[in-house]
């Protein structure tokens, strides 16, 4: 038996509401991977943990916009770095180097030499790319999940259904195999389901030992809901997620919005 809970945030720091929603320990390393709300799951909950009394370091294994850059973080290139402002009680956004308007991301292996740091309670690592898309399959290269992870999180938007695999999806052509469409197919709840639950899918490189925990963004009433359900029905019964979580937008600092479905 399932069950459907709510939880309400109201600003960074004033709550433990992504927290809670992903059922974060004490210490974790956290990637991010799939498509739909990546940036903004790991930017809202590295602003409200930083708002708490624990020490916060994100950073990316692949690339993102500058503009993405938090303006209260600090930005290291370093262990050194990372450690200078974490004494500071600063939070830190890691990064292999800056070019133009691209962040460079680090390699995984010093994501996790960085999560091994004494002062680092949690690292949060966008681990994977979907060119804005709402919805993706990984390619073989995919994801650069950093190898001591404890918590993937993979995200997809709720958006994507109805609308035609060639449109919605990044590595349309990986979607499509993966469940047995084609490109100009319409994206069903069972389609997303399957992609996300799939060893070639959302759970790809998942490290040994780490929990899964399945978000699904953009959730509104309505069709969207009942679309979110069915995917967390199918999903539930899987000994390989841990949980499967609702989001009513794609969220960041100050959102109220949210649910947590969990088998």
């Amino acid at each position: 038996m399932s069950r459907m809970a709510k939880s309400h945030g109201h600003g960074v720091g004033a709550s433990a509401y992504l927290r809670t929603l992903l059922g974060l320990g004490r210490v974790e390393l956290v990637a991010f991977v799939g498509a739909g709300g990546k940036s903004s799951l790991l930017l809202g909950l590295g602003a409200e943990l930083s708002g708490s009394t624990s020490s916060v370091v994100m950073t990316t294994t692949t690339r993102m916009g500058t503009e993405q850059i938090p303006g209260w973080a600090t930005v290291c290139r370093t262990d050194r770095e990372v450690s200078a402002a974490l004494e500071r009680g600063e939070p830190v956004f890691l990064v292999g180097d800056i070019d133009g308007e691209k962040v460079i991301g680090v390699a995984p292996e010093v994501a996790d030499r960085v999560f091994a740091i004494a002062e680092v309670d949690y690292l949060l690592a966008e681990a994977d790319g979907a060119r804005g898309r709402p919805f993706k399959a990984p390619a073989s290269h995919e994801p650069v999940i950093p190898t001591g992870a404890t918590l993937v999180v993979v995200v997809a938007g709720i958006d994507a259904i109805g609308r035609p695999i060639a449109d919605i999806a990044h590595r349309p052509e990986r979607v499509a195999a993966l469940t047995g469409r084609r490109p100009d197919d319409l994206v069903r709840p069972a389609d997303m389901a399957r992609v996300l639950g799939d060893a070639e899918g959302g759970r790809r490189g998942v490290p040994g030992g780490a929990r899964v925990v399945v978000a699904l963004t953009k959730v509104s009433p309505g069709a969207r809901a009942e679309a979110a359900a069915a995917i967390a029905d199918w999903l539930e019964p899987d000994p390989n997620i841990d949980r499967v979580v609702t989001i009513d937008a794609v969220i960041g600092p100050g959102s109220d919005a949210g649910g947590i479905r969990v088998g």
